[in-house]
């Protein structure tokens, strides 16, 4: 069944924004893209985390017919909640960069669990989330963990 995050994918009306925002947010420029069928850049593509999980943008035209976000029809899609060690620093970086909040720092339950997300300049949802269980599991998978940049 599902085995582990392969690829998320947000829109964007203004692709080239997006990518200069995901950018400076990850400290890291993407390393792919792709052009569309008229040679403009319709995809970037990220690799993030301590997995080098990829984080793709995704140029709105390009949405399936009826998808919201991207399309100043509100905050849409999936929240894909992203690690952090510092959840409040992340959210007011988040917020300072110009994301909106969606849901302020709430604690799930009364293990360590923690989320918080915000919308981005491009109306895609972002979860931030301070979660044991990662770590837990990168410790007994032997992953290192890597500071933020």
């Amino acid at each position: 069944m599902l085995r582990g995050m392969a690829n998320v994918s947000l829109w964007a009306e203004d692709l080239e924004a997006a990518s200069r925002w995901y950018a400076e947010l990850l400290g890291t420029e993407p390393y792919f893209s792709k052009a569309g069928p008229d040679g403009k850049v319709g995809y970037y593509e990220f690799r993030i985390g301590d997995r080098l999980d990829e984080l793709g943008l995704i140029d709105a035209r390009f949405a399936p017919p009826g998808h919201a976000a991207g399309r100043g029809a509100g905050p849409g899609g999936v929240v894909l909640s992203w690690h952090v060690d510092d959840l409040e620093g992340t959210l007011d970086r988040l917020l300072e960069m110009g994301a909106t909040l969606h849901e302020g720092i709430t604690a799930r339950g009364d293990g360590g669990f923690v989320t918080a997300s915000v919308v981005d300049p491009f109306g895609n949802v972002l979860g931030i989330m301070k979660n044991p269980h990662y770590l837990e599991v990168l410790e007994r998978t032997g992953t290192v963990s890597r500071p933020a940049p």
